[in-house]
C-alpha cells in the first residue's frame, strides 16, 4: 500500500516538474520527463509493484536466492577443478599450441600436386640440380603460385 502511494506521488510530481519544462517553451525535454513519471504509475496499475514488494518481504524468496547463490558457487567450483585436475599450466598451453598447429594442414606450404616442392632423394647430383642458382632463385615465385594453381584446377577454375 505505501509503495503504490511513493510511485502516485513521484508520477505526480514528474508531471509537475514536465508542466513547468512545457511552460518554459522547452516541449522535448517536456515531453520525455513526462513519459518518465508515467513509469511508476504503469507499475502500479499493472500489478508489479505489488509483485516486486510480496517478493522483498517473504522470508522464503530470500532463502530461494540464496539457494541459487549456493548452486552457482558450487557449480563455478566445479569448473574451476574441472581446469586444473592433473594438468599443469605449461601443458595445458602446449595443449593449446598444439590443437592451433593442427588447423593448418601438415604440407600445406608445399604443392598439392605435382614434385615441384618436394626433395628427391639422391645420392649423385643429377643436370638439373646442378642448375645455376639464378635459374632456382627465379623459379622459386612461381613454386609459391603452384600451390594456388592446384587448389584452383582442384575446384575446376
Amino acid at each position: 500500500m505505501i509503495a503504490e502511494t511513493i510511485c502516485s506521488a513521484a508520477s505526480a510530481a514528474g508531471l509537475g516538474i514536465a508542466a513547468v519544462t512545457a511552460y518554459r517553451k522547452r516541449f522535448l525535454t517536456a515531453t520525455r520527463i513526462a513519459a518518465y513519471s508515467l513509469v511508476p504509475i504503469g507499475l502500479v496499475l499493472t500489478g508489479v509493484v505489488e509483485w516486486v514488494s510480496g517478493i522483498a518481504f517473504k522470508p522464503s524468496v530470500w532463502i530461494g536466492f540464496g539457494v541459487l547463490g549456493l548452486a552457482w558457487v558450487l557449480f563455478m567450483t566445479t569448473r574451476a577443478v574441472e581446469r586444473r585436475s592433473g594438468t599443469t599450466r605449461a601443458e595445458r598451453k602446449a595443449a593449446r599450441a598444439a590443437e592451433r598447429n593442427e588447423a593448418v594442414a601438415p604440407g600445406a606450404s608445399a604443392p598439392s600436386l605435382g614434385a615441384g616442392g618436394q626433395a628427391r632423394p639422391s645420392s649423385a647430383p643429377s643436370a638439373a640440380t646442378a642448375k645455376p642458382k639464378k635459374k632456382q632463385e627465379a623459379a622459386a615465385p612461381g613454386d609459391d603460385f603452384s600451390d594456388i594453381e592446384a587448389i584452383l584446377k582442384k575446384h575446376g577454375i
